[in-house]
């Protein structure tokens, strides 16, 4: 049998034993024992007198719900804009003899997009992309190989404390 480990929600560290469910600001975390000060223990919380009634008046018709099918990550290849994505744009509609106003009309969008995209300005959104992609027969995207940074990456997921600072008192 496996076991899994459980990190703490806020430092990340690994619980040995079992985590202490508590709430903070509405959220149910489970967290370790240093960071559930920072939080109402959910087991000792009290319940609301709403809350006490619509239980009672649930239990009976109470039935066991499924818990939904997790999500899976698509571990596909990964595809990012060119570097240097406004140049190609520019030298190929040029060498098409096109204008800007030409080419955003043949991919029916506005004719400052086109400008603010070949300033590099902005960043085309996939749609747009797509439409230069056809429209001047290039390609605007490369495939982009992940880094192995020598940790195991499905260990280690992203914690609330390596989001938020925590205030000390």
């Amino acid at each position: 049998m496996q076991t899994t480990q459980v990190q703490c929600e806020i430092c990340g560290t690994e619980i040995k034993g079992k985590p202490t469910k508590v709430n903070i600001e509405g959220s149910e975390l489970e967290v370790c024992s240093t960071c559930a000060q920072y939080g109402t223990s959910v087991d000792t919380r009290t319940q609301t007198k709403q809350q006490t009634e619509t239980g009672k008046k649930s239990a009976a018709k109470k039935t066991e719900k499924k818990p939904a099918p997790k999500k899976t990550k698509f571990e596909g290849p990964t595809y990012d804009l060119v570097e240097d994505y406004d140049q190609i744009i520019r030298d190929i509609r040029e060498r098409l003899e096109w204008t800007q106003e030409e080419l955003a009309a043949k991919i029916k969008e506005k004719e400052s997009l086109i400008k603010k995209i070949e300033r590099g300005d902005i960043t085309p959104e996939d749609s747009v992309r797509k439409k230069l992609e056809h429209a001047l027969n290039i390609q605007l995207t490369e495939k982009v190989e992940d880094v192995d940074t020598g940790e195991d990456n499905k260990s280690k997921n992203t914690t609330l404390g390596d989001i938020v600072k925590i205030k000390r008192e």
